[in-house]
């Protein structure tokens, strides 16, 4: 599997498996958000599915995949401690405001940056229609928060805070999917990279939510909370795992641009499963993100 992938890469053939790896992790990212927004402290949710990934993914990497390279522990190190920052601006962003509008704004801030960062770390460019699909994206992405601000949000004494967490989180999305692309080209095995990330990148949130949950005046039942930390956790293997295939197989940027298709998704997930209402405005915005997205992608 290993040497089928890396065969690819810089291929039209790796392009297209880059582009339909970046749709699914759109789709599983909206779905792995509304996990985490749910109806558990998100906190909670978190570590739950953060226990999850790591209890799986162990013995794959220390028993399936090559042990990495000696310099790859630098870059788990940073790895790590950029996840960790990323994890607890999302947790407080979505405590002081809600998923709807909160999600966008993470998600529009993120590829602005991504694209500015891919650049400046590995040279890559967008023609001018690229840049214009960007602007389309992001004209609906912000839209479509616009819009959830004015009449779906209700927590409007935290709000402002919860904006200005949810930009900051942007910047780390922007930060580790840059940082994390970095990584899985430094290895020789890709499988290497995402065993050990999940490993390491997952053991340490589980701690802050025990904590949290013994402090709760009236903590709810684990079994429930772990249930849904299990699906988490698979599916952040394949939502985390497909980007980061992606943007080693094909360029970083426009990856991440189609990753945001995610707010589309969302905004479904938010329609269907938490029962807001999806108008004619949404709807336009909606299309305006798969818009940019598409231009994104045939302007390349």
């Amino acid at each position: 599997m290993s040497d089928w992938l890396i065969s690819l890469e810089g291929t039209e053939a790796g392009h297209r498996v880059a582009l339909g790896l970046a749709i699914m992790a759109a789709f599983l990212h909206a779905v792995f958000g509304a996990l985490q927004k749910g109806r558990h402290d998100p906190w909670l949710s978190r570590g739950a599915i953060d226990a999850s990934y790591c209890l799986m993914a162990a013995p794959f990497a220390l028993f399936v995949v090559p042990w990495p390279e000696p310099h790859m522990w630098p870059i788990f190190a940073a790895v790590w401690l950029i996840h960790i920052l990323y994890k607890t601006l999302q947790a407080l962003a979505y405590t002081k405001g809600s998923y709807t509008v909160v999600y966008p704004v993470v998600r529009g801030t993120g590829p602005l940056f991504t694209v500015i960062g891919a650049y400046l770390l590995f040279a890559e460019t967008f023609t001018l229609t690229q840049w214009a699909g960007v602007g389309v994206l992001l004209t609906g992405i912000f839209g479509l928060a616009a819009y959830n601000f004015r009449y779906l949000e209700t927590n409007r004494d935290t709000l402002g805070i919860a904006l200005g967490l949810a930009v900051a989180t942007g910047l780390f999305v922007a930060l580790y999917t840059t940082y994390d692309a970095y990584g899985i080209r430094a290895t020789a095995d890709p499988f290497t990279f995402l065993a050990w990330f999940f490993m390491i990148d997952g053991a340490t949130f589980p701690f802050i939510a025990y904590l949290r949950w013994r402090s709760m005046s009236n903590p709810p039942a684990p079994g429930p909370l772990m249930v849904r930390g299990v699906f988490g956790g698979l599916v952040a293997f394949c939502s985390f795992g497909a980007i980061m295939l992606a943007t080693r197989l094909d360029k970083v940027g426009e990856a991440a641009v189609l990753r945001e298709t995610s707010t589309v998704f969302a905004a479904l997930i938010g329609w269907l499963v938490l029962k807001e209402t999806v108008g004619p405005r949404r709807i336009t915005l909606m299309a305006l993100i798969a818009l940019g997205a598409v231009i994104v992608e045939m302007g390349g």
